[in-house]
């Protein structure tokens, strides 16, 4: 099946970074190379960058993100944070186009056919655009999420990362950074959640953060 907002892991490799983050990128290339050789890595899929975009574009909150983020002054700790609790409940709130929210769920779906249960265990982790470059490194500064399962959840967590983007820390980084809030996309991966057994053989997760 044919995918406009997700790739899984098969699909994305390092210069997929503009695509789905430094990260999920980052995933791909490993699933790609470690699976024919017979390493047992988890699966999982990304959404997109243009995803981002088709949402909060479709939700028409591109605009009272900048309205938000408008004459901000990071040295003022206490209005970051009214600021940037403020962009995470108006992204949280936002609906998600049917059309995005469709994929998520039919990847979902796919992959716990992948693994032979119904609503499997995944970890929805969160992978900038703009992570894992020569000049600035974005990592830790978005949420990661464990032991999520249902398609309900899915969504509501993963619609949790997108929204971890305006995260105080996130905020701040970018400015000092010189980066543009509004061009730096984030990219949710949905990745099987791995046992961790002495016979497995994937990542054990132990973060809340990215």
């Amino acid at each position: 099946m044919s995918y406009q907002h997700i790739k899984f892991f098969s699909e994305v490799s390092l210069p997929d970074i503009p695509k789905v983050g430094g990260k999920n990128a980052s995933l791909g290339e490993m699933y790609q190379n470690l699976t024919p050789k017979g390493i047992n890595l988890p699966n999982g899929f990304a959404t997109t960058s243009d995803a981002y975009y088709y949402f909060i574009d479709q939700a028409g909150i591109r605009s009272k993100i900048e309205e938000v983020l408008d004459g901000l002054d990071i040295h003022n700790v206490r209005d970051l944070k009214v600021r940037g609790q403020k962009i995470r409940d108006i992204v949280e709130r936002a609906k998600l186009p049917k059309d995005f929210e469709d994929e998520i769920l039919e990847g979902y779906r796919e992959l716990s056919r992948q693994c032979g249960r119904k609503d499997v265990v995944v970890a929805i982790r969160s992978s900038a655009t703009a992570e894992d470059l020569p000049n600035a490194s974005f990592a830790g500064q978005q949420e990661t999420y464990l032991n999520i399962s249902g398609e309900k959840n899915v969504l509501k967590y993963a619609k949790k990362c997108i929204a971890s983007l305006f995260t105080d820390r996130a905020i701040v980084y970018r400015v000092e950074k010189g980066f543009s809030h509004m061009q730096v996309a984030l990219s949710v991966g949905v990745q099987q959640m791995v046992a961790v057994r002495s016979e497995a053989a994937g990542v054990m997760f132990t973060v809340d953060t990215e």
